[in-house]
């Protein structure tokens, strides 16, 4: 298929100093989880990008020098000629595919706590470390002998980038690092002629710009990385007027917001190209080509941003992890099968769980080198056989379509009316619409299918599957939400969970809610139970919020949000109250214990919602256990066998789809990164 015409700017080539992309699509520096301890599977990860048509494709967060260590996170480094081969991987693997390779060179200052190489942090002032794991400890206040260290450090570094590879060297100066420490008024106290005005305060950074570009001397190109507020005439540091001091010096800005949660946000509280009047501003201000990001997801709002002049490249994180064929498909006039990001941060999340990053909506992300997975290509079928999967669910539907892709003559069986499982009523909670892109992006998919067959309203028994005769059988039925109370916290029911007044998490999503004062009771510590409680109040329903935690949806911290969860629910008028498990529920009245003291308190209401923990729907699998032999394969997927995010279903139907038929799991199936003589890269 052909492009239409109209997306032809998206693919010119456009010149960054010395170098020239292919293409105006460029992966922004983005975490991955893997960095400088797993150096072949970012590197097969990042070259599946470039294979799918980024034009740009970057590096993580890489350090410079071993005073800028994000122990436990698995940053890059590029600190010695070994960080120089293993990044040679990722450059190798970019160029292969005609990409520009770039490298975001990283000093953490005040946000490094040096766990590993336990070095003084230093920073521009003394000050509390930043880092997560929230050290009581203090910064070093830098001095000018340390100032003119820094300096050799970075034009080292920039240095060992060039013998990597790259073409694209970044000065990294925002996201509260130590660059960015000296632009604040806030966190630089100095004194002297790298402290005070805005002048003074751009300084160092200017000094580093101009170091970078007589390091490469026009053998790569020199990219900075820089924010300022979402709404630019909102500027007390004076960001934009220090812009407009150094506008002119670097090949390229990557141009982000000072609000994290608003450059990062989920997209319950963030749309798309949501951050692009800060962006427009500075493209104002410089002659220089700039990248942005806003989670771009829609051909025509990316092809509006370069048309309209508020960026030159179209800048992606998210939406390159969610469809690392992005590009490539809209080149190729596909655009209806672009795998659309859904800003659930899932990937985000697990990088700040120091492991490599995952995708809902890409289940082969972090597996291209580990398991061979590819995005685009799954191997064929191993023989001419019938497979019969059961639910169309997230584990269903991506099962049907990775099979339905390999050429099996797949039969997909619902007992609803509506394909999507889960999906269709987590989507309708307040925010959640974008997760319906799950369903939406595999049902179009199986629409172009002739050998898959969907049968909705379709309530299979055992007696009815056995007469259907299908050579495999993959049973993904999902489950549902307890009503007992048995979760994180207790492992016991609480007395009374049997009463009318208990009303499941399913009879809410539903619509089926009583009258009267709701008791979210939430013991699952992420999104269901804050979403419930707002449903609720949308409706006009007094609610209390009681949870075991020190802190509402806690796991929403690992996705960035959380603070914005808790704003939502504080404006909605929802009461909270922390700390206290569920001891009983009679007569309107929920009896609580504290978790600290043991104390118990009651509160009165008109119903109870618990929100704790799931229930597999396995009964069906379980029936056709004893005919199990008439079977090749009869497998439980996704929550049916082990419930959890609908990024693990997903993955779980895929997985169960590319190993039908495969010979047993080898050692080598799950490669380790090891230390070896020899690295090379292999991709799927």
């Amino acid at each position: 298929m052909s492009r239409d015409p109209k997306y032809d700017i998206l693919f010119e080539p456009l010149k960054i100093g010395p170098v020239t992309a292919p293409n105006r699509f460029y992966q922004v520096p983005h975490c991955c989880g893997m960095g400088y301890m797993r150096p072949q599977m970012m590197a097969a990860m990042r070259g599946i990008k470039a294979e799918g048509g980024w034009g740009v494709v970057c590096t993580e967060y890489c350090s410079i020098h071993p005073s800028s260590d994000d122990m436990p996170f698995p940053h890059a480094s590029i600190w010695d000629k070994g960080d120089i081969k293993n990044l040679r991987l990722m450059t190798d693997a970019v160029h292969a595919h005609g990409s520009l390779a770039g490298i975001e060179l990283w000093h953490g200052g005040q946000s490094s706590a040096n766990l590993y190489t336990r070095q003084q942090a230093i920073s521009a002032s003394s000050r509390p470390n930043d880092a997560l794991v929230g050290m009581p400890l203090q910064t070093q206040a830098m001095t000018k002998d340390d100032i003119t260290e820094l300096r050799k450090w970075h034009k080292a570094a920039a240095q060992r980038a060039i013998e990597a590879g790259f073409d694209i060297v970044y000065v990294y100066t925002n996201h509260g690092y130590l660059l960015n420490n000296f632009l604040s008024a806030e966190w630089n106290r100095r004194d002297d002629e790298y402290g005070g005005s805005p002048e003074n305060r751009v300084r160092l950074i200017r000094e580093i710009i101009e170091d970078t570009l007589e390091v490469v001397k026009g053998r790569c190109a020199v990219a900075v990385r820089y924010s300022i507020p979402a709404v630019p005439h909102q500027d007390p540091d004076d960001l934009v007027g220090m812009f407009s001091q150094i506008a002119e010096l670097p090949d390229l800005w990557d141009i982000t917001v000072t609000d994290y949660t608003l450059e990062m946000g989920t997209a319950r509280f963030v749309e798309e190209a949501s951050n692009q009047l800060a962006v427009a501003k500075i493209k104002s201000l410089t002659s220089k080509p700039v990248v942005s990001v806003g989670r771009f997801t829609s051909p025509d709002t990316m092809l509006k941003q370069i048309t309209s002049g508020t960026q030159d490249f179209i800048g992606a994180a998210r939406p390159s992890i969610a469809d690392p064929f992005l590009p490539n498909k809209i080149k190729h006039g596909r655009p209806d099968d672009i795998r659309e990001c859904i800003g659930c941060n899932v990937c985000y999340a697990h990088d700040s769980l120091n492991a490599p990053i995952r995708c809902t909506q890409n289940p082969t992300m972090g597996e291209e080198w580990r398991r061979g997975w590819h995005p685009e290509r799954i191997a064929k079928q191993h023989a001419d056989e019938s497979v019969l999967v059961i639910g169309s669910g997230p584990a269903g539907l991506e099962a049907a379509c990775a099979l339905g892709q390999r050429g099996y003559a797949v039969t997909i069986a619902e007992a609803e009316r509506e394909l999507g499982g889960r999906i269709n009523q987590e989507s309708r909670l307040p925010g959640m619409s974008e997760v319906a892109r799950v369903r939406d992006w595999r049902l179009g998919q199986l629409a172009k299918m002739d050998n898959v067959a969907i049968y909705p309203s379709s309530l299979l028994d055992a007696e009815a599957i056995l007469e259907l005769s299908p050579t495999h059988v993959f049973v993904a039925t999902g489950a549902h939400w307890r009503t007992d109370g048995v979760g994180r916290h207790s492992a016991s029911p609480f007395d009374g969970f049997q009463d009318h007044q208990v009303v499941s998490v399913e009879d809410i999503m539903g619509d089926e809610i009583p009258d009267g004062r709701a008791i979210i009771y939430d013991d699952d510590h992420y999104s269901m139970g804050n979403l419930l409680a707002l449903k609720l109040r949308q409706r006009g329903t007094a609610v209390t919020l009681i949870t075991p935690a020190s802190l509402v949806g806690g796991w929403h911290s690992y996705t960035d949000d959380q603070a914005a969860v808790m704003r939502q629910l504080i404006d909605a008028g929802i009461d909270i109250i922390y700390n206290r498990g569920l001891l009983s529920w009679q007569d309107s009245t929920a009896q609580l214990e504290c978790v600290f003291t043991g104390s118990v308190s009651t509160i009165k209401a008109e119903y109870l919602v618990p929100v704790t923990s799931r229930i597999a729907n396995d009964s069906l699998w379980h029936a056709l256990q004893p005919f199990a032999e008439r079977f090749k394969t009869l497998q439980r997927i996704g929550d049916c066998a082990a419930p959890g995010l609908i990024a693990h279903a997903v993955y779980a139907g895929h997985q169960a789809a590319r190993e039908l038929g495969a010979a047993p799991s080898q050692p080598d199936d799950n490669r380790r990164e090891r230390k070896v003589t020899e690295l090379k890269i292999v991709t799927p």
